[in-house]
């Protein structure tokens, strides 16, 4: 099982660059950065982690320009969005902007998506709470026929264009993967749908064990769409620094777990590195 680590990039956080060094140099696998493009003082939707929103959330930095900087301050650590919110990207625009930075990686990029929580930010992109989920279905089906045709084109209920020409094409093949952020078992349909993984958060008491025992059930609906389950593998966000658990979720099959350093500064971040750098070589 690999090690990532994900952060909120902010102008007080550990940079991107120096996190991407102290990553590669203890053995993780991949860099994670969270994204929102904004925070309405509005609240149509309740925080889920309850009270206040955390201030990170309002001053994230955009995560295809901290990753970017990531890939050039390292070699072969991998890079993902941890999530992109698909619902409030242009998808022609995001198809771009994942192409490109897979060319500039060398193929590193590892293309995490969710479809938003917070209905007054994605409002103010013009998305209709309502349908985000088919809105971000035919964005991803969009951005696919982009990344893998010539002359690509694309016509559903919200995403509609006549064949066109798009280039860079993405390094990996048939494009990055597409990892699924969310909650079982909605977010879990989607990635059997249109996935190449899935990606819960393990966060709070007796979640990751709640995961563990939903494994199989998700592995039968892959089966039941007619997917290899190996397809589509599983990936542990927020994961909490307990090596037994650890260890039970490689057994299982999670293929990747991610700690979750906030907003963290190089003071805070380093020794929560090196106590999961730890942890590295034993699973």
């Amino acid at each position: 099982m690999h090690i990532g680590a994900s952060m909120f990039f902010t102008d007080y956080s550990m940079s991107a660059p120096a996190l991407a060094r102290a990553l590669e140099e203890r053995g993780f696998e991949s860099i994670w950065a969270a994204e929102h493009s904004h925070i309405p003082l509005s609240r149509k939707t309740p925080f889920s982690g309850g009270g206040d929103l955390p201030k990170q959330y309002y001053d994230a930095m955009d995560p295809f320009v901290v990753l970017t900087a990531a890939a050039m301050a390292s070699k072969t650590l991998k890079l993902g969005t941890g999530v992109c919110l698909v619902n409030q990207r242009d998808p022609i625009q995001t198809a771009k902007l994942v192409a490109s930075i897979d060319q500039v990686s060398g193929g590193r990029f590892l293309f995490g998506i969710g479809n938003g929580w917070n209905q007054d930010e994605m409002e103010n992109h013009a998305t209709v709470f309502a349908t985000r989920h088919k809105l971000v279905r035919e964005r991803v089906e969009a951005m696919k026929a982009i990344w893998t045709a010539p002359k690509a084109e694309y016509h559903g209920e919200f995403v509609n264009f006549d064949p066109m020409m798009a280039w860079p094409k993405p390094v990996q093949k048939p494009h990055p993967p597409i990892l699924v952020g969310g909650a079982f078992p909605y977010a879990a349909r989607r990635a059997v749908r249109y996935g190449d993984g899935w990606i819960p958060t393990v966060g709070g008491p007796g979640k990751a064990d709640e995961i563990l025992g939903l494994l199989p059930k998700f592995r039968e609906m892959l089966q039941q769409a007619g997917r290899d389950p190996a397809s589509c593998p599983v990936s542990f966000s927020g994961a909490p620094a307990d090596l037994d658990l650890l260890k039970r979720a490689r057994d299982a099959g999670v293929v990747r777990a991610g700690v979750s350093l906030q907003a963290a500064t190089e003071a805070e971040a380093l020794p929560i590195l090196d106590k999961w750098a730890a942890f590295i070589t034993q699973v």
